[in-house]
């Protein structure tokens, strides 16, 4: 699978994942060893916007006001997963694709520190309700998944390579 980069105006590399059909334009849709490269690439791209979405709630773990500058404490993020039914193998499998991010609905965990800023009349503050333990546990099913579907990539390079070598 090849990969795009871009510069972004910060000067850091950001690559970008692309199908192989926009790396192999003329290709027939549902071509065995492409399909499984676009399968894998669908779950990169979906277990990476579930990874920012983890990173996100672990960065603001703490953070009792938005981005307005309110007290309002950060609401924690969470992604769902549905397939997609436009990334398909010959035999059946489908990709994945992000469903939704949703927000939580869980009451903010209320501290009682009278002399914080955020504090409200009886002196306790709203923090974000992070369960820091959920989100290294999540965080390290992604990773796993992602590389995972690393592998799948790379077996299924060596298995491409393998019958050009087979066949030249």
């Amino acid at each position: 699978m090849k990969l795009r980069r871009r510069r972004t105006p910060t000067a850091c590399i950001r690559v970008v994942y692309c199908k192989a059909s926009c790396i192999f334009p003329n290709r027939q849709s549902g071509e065995p060893m492409f399909s499984a490269f676009d399968v894998s690439t669908s779950a990169l791209v979906a277990q990476r916007t579930r990874l920012n979405a983890i990173s996100s709630n672990i960065a603001n773990v703490s953070t009792t006001r938005n981005e307005r500058g309110e007290p309002e404490p950060y609401t924690p993020r969470y992604v769902t997963f549905q397939t997609d039914a436009d990334v398909r193998t010959g035999s059946g499998g489908m990709g994945v694709k992000v469903g939704s991010v949703e927000y939580s609905t869980v009451a903010p965990l209320m501290k009682y520190e009278p002399g914080h800023p955020d504090a409200d009349a009886s002196g306790r503050v709203a923090y974000p309700n992070i369960d820091m333990t959920h989100q290294f546990v999540d965080a390290l099913e992604a990773t796993r998944a992602y590389e995972a579907n690393i592998g799948v990539l790379e077996i299924t390079k060596q298995m491409a390579q393998r019958t050009l070598q087979l066949i030249a």
